[in-house]
């Protein structure tokens, strides 16, 4: 499991987490959800031990993340939305390379992957679009198939077909020894895909939740009329989506671009919501 608990950092002077406490258990894909530049990525680093805590900890199961352990490592991997790739190296080459530090890696498993995300394992980084290294980078790094993988932006530059792809593969292989943390902005491309949801804004938390508790708390309505009451509300073709409290109204498909702009436009109110 990852804990962080009471945990705060900050760039010299300004602050991205104010005593924060979260946790990951092991058997889910979780989505960490908010608008750019609110520290999403600063989360992920923190988690696998490349950034400090100004105060509190950030644990990974035994292991305090910032001691990067040998043993703590071959068991965590970040796929950054950036990661600089050699001049000549393949998917291949860069696979081999790392998963030296990966005990538990599969090449099987990788061939698979590349099969399933149409991508050349020999092929180099540099003859491909951004999107073929994007899918040939997440092959490797479900193949290294450790127990904790963070995805930070994992669907930027992939096409249609492929975001599905992505959502389908990701699905098949998380298991009950396994987390998955996917951090990103674009919050339709892993729709039906991440339970539980995580939002958060400059410093805090403003959502932690399962999918169940959400619909719960929440009613997502299509209907012809925009709702007064409504948390959010967007004009759609014949009518309105609507966001509103779940008073008594029963079960309804979550929208995750509905929940995310209704949590960023009423959070105080979205809060004590969920505290009760």
């Amino acid at each position: 499991m990852i804990e962080l608990k009471n945990f705060s950092f900050a760039y010299k002077s300004k602050h991205v987490f104010d005593d924060i406490n979260l946790q990951f258990k092991k058997g889910s894909i979780y989505g960490l959800l908010g608008e750019n530049g609110v520290g999403k990525t600063t989360l992920l680093k923190s988690i696998c031990g490349l950034l400090r805590p100004k105060a509190g900890s950030c644990m990974v199961d035994d292991y305090v993340s910032f001691d990067r352990v040998p043993e703590f490592l071959q068991n965590i991997f970040f796929l950054p939305d950036d990661l600089p790739l050699p001049t000549n190296a393949t998917p291949m080459s860069f696979y081999r390379n790392m998963a030296v530090f990966y005990p538990n890696n599969s090449e099987e498993m990788l061939h698979q992957l590349a099969e399933e995300f149409h991508v050349d394992l020999n092929q180099r980084f540099r003859e491909m679009s951004f999107g073929q290294q994007k899918k040939s980078l997440l092959a490797c790094s479900m193949a290294f198939n450790t127990e904790y993988l963070l995805l930070d932006e994992p669907t930027n530059g992939l096409d249609i077909p492929s975001k599905a792809d992505f959502r389908r593969v990701l699905t098949q292989r998380i298991g009950d020894d396994s987390t998955i943390i996917i951090s990103t902005h674009q919050v339709k491309d892993v729709e039906n895909l991440i339970d539980p949801i995580i939002i958060i804004s400059q410093k805090s938390v403003l959502l932690n939740a399962s999918v169940d508790r959400i619909t719960e708390k929440l009613y997502f309505e299509y209907g012809s009329a925009q709702r007064g009451d409504a948390l959010y509300s967007e004009m759609m073709p014949g009518g309105y989506f609507n966001v509103l409290v779940n008073d008594g109204m029963g079960e309804s498909q979550i929208n995750i671009e509905g929940l995310f702009n209704a949590v960023l436009n009423n959070s105080e109110l979205i809060k004590s919501l969920f505290e009760k």
